[in-house]
C-alpha cells in the first residue's frame, strides 16, 4: 500500500520562506537567504525598527510577522525602487518615511498573496489574508492571533541580505497536518512577476486602510 504524504507546520513554513525570497528577488532583491536553523518561540512580536503583521484564516488560521532592522528595510526599499528606475537622489532617506512603510507593506502583501496561492496549489485548501500593516516602532509589541488556536505553534526564521543586514519572520499557526490521500494535478501557478505588476496601486490602498486601523493601533499603544 502506498504511504500517504504528510505535510506539517514546518513544511508550510518552508513554503512561506520561499514566498519571501522569490517575491523579494522579483522586486530587485536577489540573493536574500534564510537560515536552515529555525527557532521555536512561544509568542510573536513586532520589534524595532520596522514591523509588519498579517492575519490569515480559512483552511487553517495564523499570523505572519516580519521585523526589519532599519538597515535591512532601507536596503530592500532602495533596491526595489531603483530596479523600477527611480533615481537614487529621489529616494526616502529614513526607514520612518511613509514611503518606505508603504513600499514594504506592498511587498509584504505580495509575499502573503504568493503564499496563499502556493497553499491553494499544494494543499488544495484556501486561506484569506488581512490587509498588511507596516509600522515604524521603537519598542517590542506582542501580537496575538485573534482566533483561538487549538495547538498553537510559533517559529522564527532569520533572513540575511547581500549586504549582511538581518530581518526576521515569525509564523504562528495551528499545529496541523495535511495528509495526501491520492495524487492530484496542480493548476498553473500565478507568476510572482505578474503579481507584482498587478499591485501598482497597493501603496495607495495601504494608506487608505490606515484610518481603519487607528483603533487597533491605539489599543497596542502605538
Amino acid at each position: 500500500m502506498k504511504k500517504s504524504k504528510v505535510i506539517g507546520t514546518d513544511d508550510i513554513l518552508i513554503t512561506l520562506c520561499s514566498s519571501v525570497t522569490q517575491v523579494f528577488a522579483a522586486a530587485g532583491n536577489p540573493q536574500i537567504a534564510y537560515s536552515p536553523m529555525v527557532q521555536k518561540i512561544h509568542k510573536t512580536c513586532l520589534r524595532p525598527d520596522l514591523g509588519c503583521f498579517v492575519l490569515f484564516d480559512g483552511g487553517f488560521s495564523g499570523l505572519v510577522v516580519i521585523n526589519f532592522t532599519a538597515e535591512s528595510a532601507m536596503e530592500i526599499y532602495r533596491k526595489y525602487m531603483m530596479s523600477m528606475g527611480m533615481p537614487e537622489e529621489e529616494l526616502a532617506k529614513f526607514h520612518t518615511s511613509d514611503e518606505v512603510g508603504n513600499v514594504m507593506g506592498e511587498l509584504m502583501n505580495q509575499i502573503v498573496g504568493d503564499f496563499t496561492n502556493r497553499v491553494r496549489q499544494d494543499l488544495q485548501t484556501s486561506i484569506s489574508q488581512s490587509q498588511p500593516k507596516m509600522m515604524a516602532i521603537n519598542k517590542q509589541v506582542q501580537i496575538l492571533v485573534n482566533t483561538q488556536l487549538d495547538q498553537p505553534q510559533a517559529r522564527r526564521v532569520t533572513f540575511s541580505t547581500p549586504l549582511h543586514n538581518i530581518f526576521y519572520m515569525e509564523l504562528a499557526m495551528d499545529k496541523t497536518e495535511f495528509i495526501q490521500l491520492h495524487d492530484f494535478e496542480k493548476h498553473e501557478e500565478e507568476n510572482v512577476d505578474d503579481i507584482l505588476a498587478n499591485a501598482g496601486n497597493a501603496p495607495a490602498e495601504v494608506a487608505a486602510t490606515e484610518a481603519v486601523d487607528d483603533d487597533f493601533l491605539a489599543d497596542l499603544g502605538l
